[in-house]
């Protein structure tokens, strides 16, 4: 009977440490998701200096990977700016 005891509070300190991962884990999250949002940001900003160099839009497509049209809208959103 003891041995069933036991194994009945592991499994309750286990179940009471899911909600506090959770919490954890959503802070994480959380926390990448900005680092994503100021680096996205980073970049749109050197897409846009980029092109005020005279860098050609072909080459700045190379370098991050974006298609054309999502250059030129970063490029063209910032002449809104």
């Amino acid at each position: 009977m003891a041995d069933l005891e036991a194994a009945v509070r592991k499994l309750r300190a286990a179940q009471a440490g899911v909600p506090r991962a959770e919490e954890r884990a959503a802070r994480l999250v959380a926390e990448a998701r900005e680092k994503v949002d100021q680096a996205r940001a980073a970049l749109v900003e050197e897409i846009r200096a980029a092109d005020r160099d005279g860098v050609r839009q072909v080459d700045i497509v190379a370098a991050t990977g974006y298609s054309r049209e999502r250059v030129r809208q970063i490029i063209r959103d910032g002449d809104r700016a």
